[in-house]
């Protein structure tokens, strides 16, 4: 694979069509801006991160968190270039400047498919399909429609949601351009390939899209003929993946201090332990010097460190291994290529939030009461998708908004038209809608 190639600002959608401009924006500022004004972002919001929204007490949601991940991975873009056109000065002056801008683009869209209560709703919709009452639709819908269901991922939403024609919308979804779609998609293969893991990059309803742009980006196929298509990832996957990986791991041990489920000393023994003996004096001298006295604010300044050490270690990673990763043997994450002593700084971060953090009571009730909401969701609506003449499930179709064809005189589309409306609610509109449908409560005029 060559960056020439690989760095395409065509869109999706609009790839004989050329509107006129009227500012300087790069094709890739387009992408940014276009999703940061998108309503799919903004209600990222109102979904999980990790720890319940918040009450008193202020922790991360999918924005904030997705903002945080953008802003990491256009450190990690802009260090990446800076380096590579120093080894390639053919790439000055070419797009290839501006992979800073893609990063961070596809850093932003990352989670945007993620249905509400995080890692349980994917689960919750997983099991619908493959254990509850959704298992009597097998023989109703394609066999690739249902190995989409069985594996449903927040991944390959995000594709969906980027680039799928839903009822009303033009071809392309967003339109945005090649580089920054390839940039998402982590798993580059149909659900055919989940693997044990259950991880793909794209449902069968956008699988000739994907192949399309990874024609056109020169992606190394890995599937032969007549095979579901597998590729190779698109190199900035693994900036993208990079940012992501540094933010919720880092960010996540600040939450967890600030709701006390790590103490100060626990907190500050993670956060430096990505550095020696020498520079944990420094980065102590420089809090005393500056004068923080708050213990939230001295672990914000050792979570800043934390999170420069890991970017630049990334990002050298990446500069060392690009041959690799240009021809597609790239094994494992940036994660995985930086320094021992930082690599195993990190893994312990993983293990205690593993321990403490993910397993907290806080963490467990979220996870529980989402995927009994996302369940009866599920149970009612898809219902009305089976039998659509009853009465309740008229009154239920119109719940849903225009672009959703739940009316459509296929099966399959009115199933998946419930997915997408329930995959893209926020927690407290799926809350809501549950109540409603359980006539918990009442609209109060």
């Amino acid at each position: 694979m060559n960056w020439q190639q690989l760095i395409s600002n065509k869109r999706l959608g609009q790839e004989y069509h050329h509107p006129m401009r009227h500012d300087d924006r790069s094709e890739f500022k387009r992408d940014y801006d276009r999703l940061i004004f998108s309503a799919p972002f903004r209600r990222m919001q109102n979904k999980t991160q990790v720890f319940p929204l918040p009450g008193s007490i202020f922790v991360h949601n999918r924005l904030t968190h997705s903002l945080e991940v953008a802003s990491v991975g256009m450190s990690l873009g802009a260090d990446v270039a800076r380096e590579l056109k120093v080894k390639h000065p053919e790439l000055e002056g070419t797009l290839f400047e501006e992979i800073g801008t893609i990063v961070s683009a596809a850093c932003l869209a990352h989670d945007m498919g993620n249905p509400p209560f995080g890692h349980s709703g994917e689960k919750a919709i997983q099991a619908f399909f493959r254990e509850g009452k959704g298992e009597q639709l097998r023989g109703r819908i394609s066999e690739e429609l249902w190995n989409d269901l069985v594996h449903f991922e927040g991944n390959a939403n995000a594709f969906r949601l980027l680039t799928h024609r839903f009822h009303g919308r033009r071809e392309g979804g967003f339109v945005m351009t090649y580089a920054t779609l390839a940039s998402i998609v982590k798993y580059p293969h149909s659900s055919f390939c989940a693997g044990k893991k259950g991880k793909f990059g794209f449902f069968a309803s956008e699988e000739a899209y994907y192949r399309r742009i990874a024609e056109d980006l020169g992606l190394r196929q890995l599937s032969a003929e007549g095979e579901p298509l597998r590729c190779v990832r698109h190199p900035l996957v693994y900036l993208v993946e990079a940012a992501d990986d540094i933010c919720y791991e880092i960010m996540d041990i600040e939450d967890a201090h600030k709701l006390r489920i790590l103490s100060f000393d626990e907190t500050a023994q993670l956060l430096l332990g990505f550095f020696s003996e020498k520079e944990r004096e420094h980065i102590y001298s420089r809090i005393s010097e500056e004068e923080i006295t708050d213990n939230n604010e001295k672990v914000v300044y050792m979570r800043a460190c934390a999170i420069g050490r890991l970017e630049h270690e990334c990002a050298r990673a990446f500069v060392e291994s690009e041959e690799d990763i240009l021809n597609g043997t790239f094994e494992g994450s940036l994660i995985d290529h930086i320094t021992p002593s930082t690599r195993d700084a990190y893994r312990h971060c993983t293990r205690v939030s593993c321990e403490r953090i993910y397993n907290s009571k806080p963490v467990l009730d979220v996870e529980l009461s989402g995927y009994k909401i996302m369940e009866t969701l599920l149970e009612t609506l898809i219902e009305a998708a089976v039998s659509p003449e009853k009465f309740h499930s008229e009154q239920l179709r119109k719940r849903f908004s225009s672009q959703y064809d739940i009316n459509s005189d296929d099966f399959g589309t009115r199933v998946m038209a419930v997915v997408d409306f329930i995959s893209g609610m926020t927690d407290i509109f799926a809350l809501d809608i549950y109540q409603k449908i359980q006539g918990i409560s009442l609209p109060i005029v």
